[in-house]
């Protein structure tokens, strides 16, 4: 085996996703701790004076506790190089969150034990089905008071289509946690505090034949509650099937406290094994193969200014096949030309490290002077193949932008083209008008807030934004239609893209109906490429 399969066949590539405060980054930072990758882990919440998240680096997130884009961190562990994509919690940024589980080769959900599964647990698990991505599931904050494990379970299988496999086993909850089951090697793994930012901790490993040894550590009580519900779990839970795990159709179940570092590592342990190398992908000439195909990749995040003092702008790439070396020239597929990748290098939230090398699995960020978009692939010089697109998600919200002082009309346009770029807003034109009337479309509110912050702190321009009604976008799909004749609705408004092409904006969903039943030839869409 080459250096270079054997370098891409130890390569995991996995997203973390969950509803807001269910822990996500909480366990992120554990992953790295335990990889050796950072010493001490960040207070996620609490005073301003806290240490922040590792993967939160823009100063919005770090102010509201959220994480607005996704970060990308690399650590080693036990052999394997592991590549985490750390995606917004927050619905408001979902579409983020599906760009970036496009780069990703499985998923872990993570559920707060006493919440279940949340709205937003719901909608990102949609999108995993919708790329038939495997899923581990991580139910967490078993150090506070948690509901029925069985009713847990119940509730992922019926809300969200999946079956369910515990490969360990919750000992109580909240003061009473005292352990773990771990089903495989039939013991139990006690719980002892830790403190908060460190791995130290003790647990020991007890036989479920030790009687006495499990009487003296967990008490009797919940010795007798855990054998009755060993019984009941091996009746009822599906089988440990590695196949219908890599096909998404059944998520193994793990529970533990991220916050106290009980069961992460268990966790790794077990994902690490049943988690796969980097997969093919579709591309529009057939599956490209991570080992047999030289280098390609494809971009699915644009960000600018990560680094305030260079006013930079990042895109970043999942290397899909093949080895990356400094220096080497690639082929821009839709930019039609041969170059040589601009300060390729690995991130760790904000911290960044210029690479030599990257393999199948590895996402790398290289410098953007404006080329890129988001969805384009790369490949060797000669390449014409191009990776299935990214589709974009329609926007709900929108608002008329202005800038309140009109001499900064420069940076006003260059911020919000930028930003529009990474794929964060959407902007529009009216119908008739060049950019003096600029629409803004989002999918959640919370983004004209980001807008608002970044084109204030990153571009000096003060913004005012008027709130529109309409809720309801549809792109024109067949372009001969003439629009000045468009029979449409009194709600109805007409608007372009920054390509040119023509849109709708409805205020109801009864009136695209209507528009369609006026217009014969007209072809309506809810998505965009």
């Amino acid at each position: 085996m080459s250096t270079d399969t054997k370098e891409i066949n130890r390569r995991r590539t996995f997203a973390i996703i969950s509803h807001p405060d269910a822990g996500k980054t909480t366990l992120t930072e554990k992953f790295l701790l335990y990889g050796g990758a950072i010493n001490l882990a960040g207070s996620v919440k609490g005073k301003a004076t806290a240490r922040h998240a590792v993967s939160d680096w823009m100063e919005i997130e770090k102010e509201r506790g959220i994480s607005v884009t996704s970060s990308v961190l690399q650590f080693e562990y036990d052999g394997f190089c592991i590549n985490i994509l750390d995606t917004p919690g927050h619905q408001d940024f979902s579409e983020d969150t599906y760009r970036t589980l496009m780069a990703a080769d499985s998923a872990v959900m993570v559920i707060d034990a006493s919440k279940g599964v949340e709205a937003q647990t719901r909608k990102l698990f949609k999108v995993c089905v919708m790329r038939r991505i495997p899923i581990f599931t991580f139910i967490n904050k078993l150090d506070r008071d948690a509901g029925d494990t069985f009713a847990l379970l119940d509730e992922i299988e019926k809300e969200l289509g999946i079956a369910t496999c515990p490969v360990n086993w919750p000992i109580g909850s909240g003061k009473n946690f005292k352990g773990i089951y771990d089903r495989e090697n039939g013991c139990v793994i006690t719980y002892s505090d830790t403190e908060k930012g460190t791995k130290e901790g003790v647990s020991e490993e007890i036989s479920l034949d030790e009687k006495d040894r499990l009487t003296d550590r967990i008490g009797e009580e919940y010795q007798n509650i855990l054998r009755d519900e060993i019984e009941l779990l091996d009746g009822a839970s599906a089988e440990f099937d590695l196949e219908a795990v890599r096909a998404g159709v059944l998520t193994p179940v793990f529970f533990g406290s991220a916050l106290t570092n009980f069961g992460v590592e268990f966790f790794l342990a077990h994902f690490l094994k049943m988690t796969t190398v980097p997969l093919p992908r579709k591309a529009n000439t057939g599956l490209i193969d991570p080992v047999a195909h030289p280098f390609s990749a494809f971009v699915f995040k644009i960000q600018a200014n990560m680094n305030k003092a260079h006013r930079d702008r990042i895109a970043f790439m999942r290397i899909c096949s093949g080895k990356y070396e400094a220096g080497m020239e690639v082929r821009h597929i839709q930019g039609g030309r041969n170059m040589r990748l601009s300060q390729p290098q690995q991130i760790m939230a904000s911290e960044r490290k210029i690479l030599d090398e990257a393999f199948a699995g590895d996402i790398i960020g290289v410098f953007d002077p404006g080329i890129f978009s988001i969805g384009d692939t790369l490949g060797r010089p000669g390449d014409e193949f191009c990776y299935e697109g990214i589709p974009t998600f329609a926007p709900e919200h929108f608002a008329r932008v202005k800038q309140i002082d009109t001499m900064k009309r420069k940076q006003f346009v260059k911020g919000v083209m930028q930003i529009a770029q990474e794929g964060a807003i959407q902007i529009f034109q009216e119908y008739n008008t060049g950019m003096e009337e600029i629409i803004v479309g989002v999918v959640g509110v919370l983004q004209f807030d980001v807008l608002k912050y970044r084109l204030e702190n990153e571009y000096n321009v003060e913004i005012k934004l008027e709130s529109l009604p309409y809720e309801h976008i549809r792109w024109i799909k067949n372009k001969d239609i003439d629009l000045d004749r468009l029979i449409g609705t009194s709600d109805m408004k007409k608007i372009k893209d920054l390509k040119g092409n023509p849109l709708l904006l409805f205020v109801n969903a009864w009136s695209v109906g209507m528009t369609l039943d006026r217009n014969n030839e007209l072809i309506l869409s809810e998505f965009g490429m």
